[in-house]
């Protein structure tokens, strides 16, 4: 049964035709800002590229500017973009994102210091533990002190952990051992005082890994050294998402004293071809496959809009009733065109995970979460 406030969403996103009556139709309101009507709940995110940070797009621009009231850069502030070199730096486009959030009022998410995928060209030359500290040390002192005060807060360490909760045998566990993350927070917390200090990873939600995420914590505390709060991805396919696993995620965080965010949502509402639930990166299906698992290239049938709607409006429930531990909300997207989804783990295919369309209009995924707050 479709409740009251779903089906004013349904009609909003003119999904129901003649069964909407002419009062809901003419009631129907301009867009509204998702990070106006959560704002005493919790931050509201989305992710930028370089095109929203340039503002090339002027309608994606208004579109950041009017819905959102965090951001986290989707690569420019990764290590193989700022770290060009053993002793060199680029922090162009760094610098950019951090004034367009000053100029927009939008807090910005820097995002991370370390990571296993994504370092720089130099790195993959060294053999040496100790040039892997020298790197390890620089980095993170030299990029974290420089935005200080200047972004909201860091992902310091993201995706360390293997699906079982083991720590991912990454180049920093090899040489360095595994109180690398212990230590990755410690000089983060010295360098950016200032900042907030986040572990982020995705699939911490389930129990295994989630377990892994909650040891992490803890060790870190026991350390004496800061740690703010944890990001749970979120990345979940349509009409799978772990409802259960999440609110006890959120709640096992929190009993630990942390913030919980959700650092990179997204729905997908494609055929997953992989087993199991994964955002490793470097994770690719048959390229050949994207025909038979790209079912809507030519638009999402209202059935499936629908589902997807009610997917995150049931999300978003969960998330104000945990908003006590629940600081922010990420979209991992602005439009459903830009969404990195499209090419993962299949390039090519033609997905629409998130609340806006290809024409920068919202769909009744919008409105089922809007209107939780009307």
């Amino acid at each position: 049964m479709i409740n009251k406030r779903f089906f004013e969403a349904v009609c909003l996103a003119g999904l129901l035709g003649a069964g909407c009556s002419s009062s809901q139709k003419a009631t129907a309101p301009k867009v509204s800002s998702l990070g106006e009507a959560y704002k005493k709940d919790f931050l509201i995110g989305t992710a930028l590229n370089n095109a929203h940070i340039l503002e090339r797009d002027s309608l994606a621009n208004q579109l950041i500017k009017q819905q959102f009231t965090a951001a986290t850069p989707e690569n420019i502030m990764k290590a193989e973009v700022l770290h060009t070199g053993w002793e060199k730096y680029n922090f162009e486009m760094a610098d950019k994102i951090v004034a367009y959030g000053q100029k927009n009022n939008i807090k910005i998410n820097a995002h991370t210091l370390i990571w296993h995928s994504q370092l720089p060209f130099f790195i993959r030359g060294i053999k040496s533990a100790d040039s892997i500290k020298a790197y390890f040390e620089n980095h993170i002192t030299t990029v974290a002190s420089r935005y200080d005060g200047k972004v909201y807060s860091w992902d310091v360490v993201n995706e360390a952990l293997n699906e079982d909760g083991t720590m991912r045998n990454s180049v920093f566990l090899k040489n360095l051992g595994p109180g690398y993350i212990v230590e990755a927070f410690r000089l983060a917390q010295k360098a950016a005082p200032n900042t907030q200090l986040y572990y982020n990873d995705y699939n911490i939600e389930a129990p295994k890994k989630r377990a892994g995420a909650l040891e992490i914590v803890k060790k870190i505390q026991a350390a004496g050294v800061k740690i703010d709060g944890v990001g749970i991805q979120g990345h979940w396919h349509l009409g799978t998402v772990p409802y259960k696993d999440i609110e006890e995620s959120i709640e096992a965080f929190g009993k630990l004293g942390v913030q919980v965010m959700f650092t990179e949502l997204d729905i997908s509402v494609l055929p997953n071809p992989l087993r199991g639930n994964t955002a490793d990166v470097s994770a690719r299906a048959d390229e050949n496959s994207a025909n038979r698992g790209n079912p809507y290239v030519k638009g999402l049938p209202d059935s499936i809009q629908l589902a997807l709607a009610k997917d995150y409006e049931k999300l978003f429930r969960l998330f104000l009733k945990h908003k006590d531990k629940v600081t922010r909300i990420t979209f991992w997207g602005v439009t459903d065109g830009g969404s990195w989804l499209n090419d993962f783990p299949v390039r090519g295919r033609t997905n629409y995970p998130l609340l806006f369309d290809r024409k920068y209009q919202p769909k009744p995924a919008f409105y089922s979460v809007y209107n939780l707050k009307k």
